[in-house]
């Protein structure tokens, strides 16, 4: 998340954590919406650097968390499902 600081990440992580969880129609705290939003991010980042995808600021670094995001719920969906 270049260019937004520590207070827009925390913002970001917030608003792409409860989008995330509104698509995928789960129902989460504030507190899990911002761990779910962060750990989006940080994944979200990764997948656009895997896939050459360069990105800076608020619209674009809330849209990379909040794609991560809803990859990260699909993936503890998928494994809870399997357990």
């Amino acid at each position: 998340m270049s260019g937004v600081g520590l207070i827009g990440a925390i913002i970001i992580g917030l608003l792409a954590g409860w989008i995330a969880e509104k698509v995928m129609g789960r129902s989460h705290g504030l507190l899990m919406n911002l761990v779910v939003g962060l750990v989006g991010a940080l994944l979200g980042g990764f997948l656009a650097g895997l896939f050459g995808v360069g990105y800076q600021g608020w619209v674009a670094s809330l849209i990379v968390s909040t794609i991560g995001a809803i990859v990260l719920l699909a993936i503890v969906g998928a494994l809870r499902r399997r357990v």
